[in-house]
């Protein structure tokens, strides 16, 4: 199998200011396709801001800005993953990440687990999703997500290769951030025999918020493959040698998904 190209944009998020976001987002896209990417992925609601309280800033999918991104993913040959804050046509709102493939309709993970912030305004979402892009397997979890083991475990079962964690995080320092993705992000990767890629917006989103710019990959293997700090908008592409996937999986005592016992933990 082919190596894949994973580009991740650690992105400034201003609430309120959607057509900027989305300038930004296109831009970003072009740059990754520059650096060869198979993959762009954004963090979590950066094309509306992260203010879970200001439901003002809540987006419909519609295809007259949803287009422009699905042009992109044809002509790039690039999957794109963006996020936002969805209104869905009940009025229901949603932490949602879009995937824009070539020759694919968009697709979207909404966020199962909400923060106890987030509890109060948002819908949770109720599908684990697992998509395809160029032979490889991937998932999506947002933010909160991330600390339920078993959303992973459950993408892994769907034959996930790839998680994608895009974060909203504005707690901490850069490094405490880092040190806690390590505790429980390695754990993710390790556990399920996948790969892990997370990103977190960055710096003020003129809501009260600054968020602390951080990337991160892992392997199959748990360990850390690369990881990047930043104080405003950057970019990084990872390159993943997907044979690791193999190696990891035909070995008896580093794949441990086929001596699951479902029959006790799902009974």
């Amino acid at each position: 199998m082919q190596n894949i190209r994973v580009a991740l944009v650690i992105q400034n998020c201003p609430v309120n200011r959607f057509a900027y976001n989305l300038a930004r987002t296109v831009k970003h896209v072009s740059d990754a396709a520059l650096q060869h990417a198979d993959f762009v992925v954004f963090p979590e609601m950066n094309l509306t801001g992260y203010a879970p309280a200001d439901l003002s800033n809540a987006v419909a999918l519609d295809s007259g800005w949803m287009d422009e991104l699905t042009r992109l993913a044809q002509k790039h040959e690039i999957a794109i993953l963006t996020g936002l804050v969805e209104k869905d046509p009940s009025g229901k709102i949603y932490a949602t990440h879009l995937v824009f493939r070539p020759d694919q309709p968009v697709t979207r993970y909404r966020k199962v687990h909400l923060s106890p912030f987030e509890a109060p305004y948002f819908t949770c979402g109720d599908d684990v999703k697992v998509f395809k892009f160029k032979g490889v397997h991937f998932g999506i979890q947002l933010c909160y997500d991330a600390h339920f083991p078993e959303l992973s475990t459950a993408m892994a079962l769907k034959k996930a290769d790839i998680i994608f964690f895009p974060h909203a995080s504005p707690r901490g320092t850069p490094g405490e951030k880092s040190a806690s993705w390590k505790r429980h992000l390695t754990a993710r990767a390790y556990d399920n025999a996948v790969f892990v890629a997370a990103v977190n917006q960055v710096g003020e989103n003129n809501a009260g918020l600054k968020f602390p710019g951080i990337s991160m990959m892992f392997g199959p293997d748990g360990f850390l493959a690369g990881e990047n700090i930043a104080y405003k908008t950057k970019m990084d592409t990872h390159v993943l040698n997907i044979s690791l996937l193999e190696h990891i999986r035909t070995h008896k005592m580093r794949y441990f998904l086929p001596n699951r016992r479902e029959n006790l933990i799902d009974g």
